[in-house]
This record gives C-alpha cells, sequence and structure tokens, in this order.
C-alpha cells in the first residue's frame, strides 16, 4: 500500500471530500495555514473562507469526519494505482511551475524524467480523416525526435495523438478527468492499457471519481501544465482543446496550430487561434525548428553576475510612429495583450505590425505570446 506522511495524508482526507477542488483546497490553505488546522475546523470556522456558503462548509466538515483514507489507499492498490505527491522525486517539475498545481497525481504506469520532454497535441472529438492523419503523423514524428506526448485520451485527436506515439515505440501519457478505476471513454480501455505500459495515466482525482463536464477545464491545465508546448490539430470553435490552449498561454508554454481547409466547421477554432497569434506549423520539423530556440520551463537561471551591463539600445531607423511606441514599450519582455493596451490598437492591426517587426528582425516573439527586442 501508498506510504504517505501524516501531512499527505491530511491532504489526502482533504482531497476526498466532494466539491473541494484544487482553488478551494488553496483557499482554505490561505485561511487556516496547515492542513491539520482544516481537518480541526469546526463548520463556523470553515465560514471564515469568502464566499463559501454554510451548506458546503457543513458538508465538509461531515465528509473531514468520515476520513475515508484508508479505504481509497486499498482501491489504488487494487487497480495498480499510486499516488505522487506534490514536492516528491517524481512529481513532474514542469507540473510544479504552474497556478494552482495538483497536489497529488494519481499515476499508474511510470513518470520518468524524460518526460520533462513533452508535447501536448490536442484537438477535436468530432475529426475528420485529414485531422486524423496528422495527429498520429506529429506525435509519431515528435517521438522519435525524444519527445514524451501528452493528451487526454477523448475520441479523436487525442486518441490518434497517443496511438501515434505508441506506433513509434515512444512515451505517451494520458491526462484523464475522472478517476482511474474506469476508464473514460470505455472503448479506449485497450488504448489506456497501452498508454500506461508505455508512459502513464494520470489524474487528480480520487480513485472511483466519475468524470463530470466542469472537471475536464481543469484537467486541460494539467495537460499543458506537464509540457513544453500545445499543438493544436483540427480544432472546432467550440473543442475544448482551446481551453487547453488558453490554459497554456497563462503557462508560459507556446501553442502551435496546424491549419486546415478555411470552409471547414472542424478547423474554424484552430484557424481563430492562428489568426490571433498562434504558431503555425504544417509537420515537425516546423515545430522541432521552433523548439530549438524556447528557454526552459525550469530550473536554475544562469550565473550571469560577471556579464558588464550593455549600452542602451538604439533604435533601429525608419521606425513609423506605432513602430516606435512598441520598440520603445519593449525595454522589457512584454505580453502581446499589455502590448495592445499601450499602443490602443486593434489586434489584427497588431498583429500585422509585430509580424512587420519580426521580419525585419527589430523585434523576436518568445513563449506565451511575449515579445522582446532582438
Amino acid at each position: 500500500m501508498t506510504e504517505l506522511s501524516p501531512q499527505q495524508r491530511d491532504w489526502l482526507s482533504l482531497y476526498l471530500v466532494p466539491g473541494i477542488g484544487p482553488k478551494l483546497a488553496a483557499a482554505l490553505l490561505d485561511r487556516f495555514g496547515t492542513t491539520a488546522a482544516i481537518l480541526d475546523a469546526s463548520p463556523a470556522d470553515l465560514l471564515e473562507v469568502p464566499h463559501l456558503p454554510k451548506a458546503t462548509a457543513e458538508w465538509i466538515k461531515k465528509s473531514l469526519a468520515a476520513r475515508a483514507v484508508g479505504g481509497e489507499l486499498e482501491l489504488m492498490d487494487k487497480h495498480g494505482v499510486r499516488l505522487v505527491p506534490s514536492g516528491t522525486p517524481e512529481y513532474p517539475p514542469a507540473l510544479a511551475t504552474i497556478d494552482v498545481p495538483p497536489r497529488f497525481l494519481y499515476v499508474r504506469g511510470t513518470l520518468e524524467a524524460k518526460d520533462a520532454h513533452a508535447i501536448a497535441i490536442v484537438g477535436s472529438r468530432q475529426c475528420t480523416s485529414y485531422g486524423q492523419r496528422v495527429a498520429e503523423r506529429l506525435a509519431s514524428d515528435l517521438t522519435q525526435a525524444g519527445y514524451t506526448i501528452v493528451s487526454g485520451l477523448a475520441r479523436g485527436i487525442d486518441a490518434c495523438a497517443h496511438r501515434g506515439a505508441l506506433n513509434a515505440k515512444g512515451r505517451t501519457i494520458a491526462v484523464l478527468a475522472g478517476g482511474l478505476s474506469k476508464i473514460y471513454p470505455p472503448e479506449h480501455t485497450d488504448l489506456a492499457e497501452a498508454v500506461a505500459a508505455s508512459g502513464a495515466l494520470a489524474t487528480e482525482s480520487a480513485i472511483c471519481m466519475e468524470p463530470m463536464a466542469g472537471m475536464f477545464p481543469a484537467r486541460n491545465r494539467i495537460i499543458s501544465g506537464l509540457c513544453r508546448a500545445v499543438v493544436l490539430v483540427e480544432a472546432n470553435e467550440k473543442s475544448g482543446a482551446l481551453i487547453t490552449a488558453r490554459h497554456a498561454a497563462q503557462q508560459g508554454r507556446e501553442v502551435f496550430a496546424v491549419p486546415g481547409p478555411v470552409d471547414s466547421i472542424a478547423s474554424a477554432g484552430t484557424l481563430r487561434l492562428l489568426r490571433d497569434g498562434a504558431r503555425m506549423i504544417r509537420h515537425a520539423r516546423d515545430l522541432l525548428d521552433d523548439l530549438k530556440g524556447m528557454a526552459p520551463l525550469f530550473g536554475p537561471a544562469a550565473d550571469r553576475s560577471d556579464i558588464p551591463p550593455a549600452p542602451p539600445a538604439q533604435p533601429p531607423p525608419g521606425l513609423d510612429t506605432v513602430q516606435q511606441k512598441i520598440w520603445d514599450y519593449l525595454s522589457e519582455s512584454r505580453n502581446v495583450d499589455d502590448l495592445g493596451r499601450y499602443v490602443q490598437l486593434p489586434v489584427a492591426a497588431l498583429t500585422g505590425t509585430l509580424m512587420t517587426l519580426e521580419l525585419k528582425k527589430i523585434i523576436r516573439r518568445l513563449p506565451g505570446s511575449m515579445y522582446e527586442r532582438s
């Protein structure tokens, strides 16, 4: 049975209360300081947490009294699942850098150091043969280049991404919304077995938790959080993959997208992402070229104390008023949203101006839709 420290057992007790997600758990910890204090709090004490209804406070206290940790650990052993707490050596370092990282990962399979080089490939469940072909080929080629492929085991593009990695004899990680005692969707049970044998199944949900609609957006933050970059293949306007892309941008990951036919409903969301600034790729070579210039997500920064300060930068000649304003504002790296607010330009006009400056090698784009002077 999985061995946990007293503090980890307290956290697991908290995690097993239905309705306590990562944000509420963080709010409780902000108020009470330790998990032990949360467990000892009365319903009246719990009400001091902002926006916590009385009924929820009473439900939390009643559920905590049950302390079902032992039963949870027994079920995990039965299904070959173990718990990977944050702060332990196996916990993915990239995931620890996001806002509200999972306190625990339920894992079946292995998480390895090489998974720090991971790319997410996601897209719509309702995909075309074009999307299937591109997703499998991308996953296969990236696997052969040494990358772990991360996706969500969903129907459509996700399944194709996992299969592409498996066909190339590589590693792949599937992040699920629900618990690992029952695979969703059920027709992907065999695929899940293969993923666990060649990588890992992972989730933050309790072992028997049924996947509910509201859990998938939170799941998507883990998919992007595990990766250096996210690739969208054939996402329609309402695809949950667009949520993964938003999480990636907020986490400082780069977002790539594969273009589709301009009149294809299946690619409408992907094409909108490209219009809004995602990097276009046609195949793995495009992605690998861009990844070469990306800074690491984590790890100590190089010691630059012996490098003398650079002389003040001089603006290049020939800039118009707006270009000069952008140059001045980029005295340090800036997010594209901040740039837009500063120069007060519509998105289309700003994107065109930034592209012009990039082509002239006056500025360069960084991961996370950031820009800096070249």
